[in-house]
């Protein structure tokens, strides 16, 4: 996967400047945007949960194509450690629209990588304001890059990448939207939530969905226990169900009525706790 995004990426930004139409260029970027969320922040999802250090910098190199590079902090250690509690920007609440949710994960994740960052030096002794803050080196790596893209490709080309990222970031986030959408975990004590359980995540097992999204729409399985590789993720029965596919769900979730009259009459039918 790695080469191929970076393969698509390279296609993408070479064939900006050969006066292609408005629709051709509108179309290369959408179509780029969905390799960035798919090939690029899905496959890097799947490898930044791996302990080989090789398999993580191939994650980072994802990434960076998407220039996402935080995920890769705040998804292992934030998000699987908050999901479905309020303390998670990525966990969307009963009754919040789509697009109310967009501006609460995009910045709040971003935030939450550099608070994790932050502490994890602060815990070594280290001062936050360090050049080993791996956050502020994701910050160096892309700006680096985008200005590689300018240096080659001139400034249009610099935004319509952009653009496509932000697409890739978009998609992301729309699908943590749909997988946590009204879900919550119970608290055991002040500071404390129960234990991660399938029921925290939306779970599908449509087969092409499984098949282009490397299972990751076996999610319920996937937050139970991270460290369980794609290949050897488990349909959970007793998880709830989307009602169709990620494609389906996505569209619908685009139009904040339909989904909430659809996904609340899931959430009574199945006897979702809220």
């Amino acid at each position: 996967t790695v080469p191929l995004q970076l393969g698509a990426l390279y296609l993408f930004l070479t064939s900006l400047n050969q006066g292609l139409s408005i629709f051709d260029t509108a179309g290369r970027v959408v179509t780029m945007g969905l390799l960035c969320g798919t090939f690029g922040i899905n496959a890097a999802h799947e490898l930044g949960h791996r302990v080989n250090k090789f398999e993580q910098f191939l994650a980072k190199v994802l990434l960076l194509t998407s220039l996402y590079m935080h995920f890769f902090i705040e998804h292992n250690k934030g998000h699987h450690k908050h999901v479905a509690t309020p303390d998670d920007p990525s966990s969307a609440k009963l009754n919040q629209s789509l697009y109310a949710f967009w501006p609460q994960t995009l910045i709040g994740t971003y935030m939450s990588a550099w608070h994790i960052a932050g502490k994890a030096l602060k815990k070594k002794g280290k001062s936050a304001f360090s050049i080993q803050n791996e956050m502020l080196q994701f910050q160096i790596i892309q700006a680096a890059f985008v200005f590689g893209v300018y240096w080659f490709w001139g400034g249009m080309v610099t935004l319509l990448f952009i653009a496509a990222a932000l697409i890739g970031g978009m998609l992301l986030e729309t699908v943590n939207y749909i997988e946590h959408y009204g879900l919550s975990r119970n608290k055991t004590s002040e500071e404390s939530y129960e234990r991660v359980q399938p029921h925290h995540s939306w779970n599908s097992n449509h087969v092409i969905g499984r098949l282009m999204l490397f299972e990751l729409s076996r999610h319920s399985d996937h937050h139970y226990l991270a460290s369980r590789k794609y290949q050897v993720l488990r349909h959970m029965d007793q998880a709830p169900q989307m009602p169709t596919g990620y494609p389906g769900m996505i569209l619908l979730s685009l139009v904040p009525p339909l989904w909430f009259k659809v996904m609340h009459s899931e959430i009574k039918k199945q006897g979702i706790q809220v």
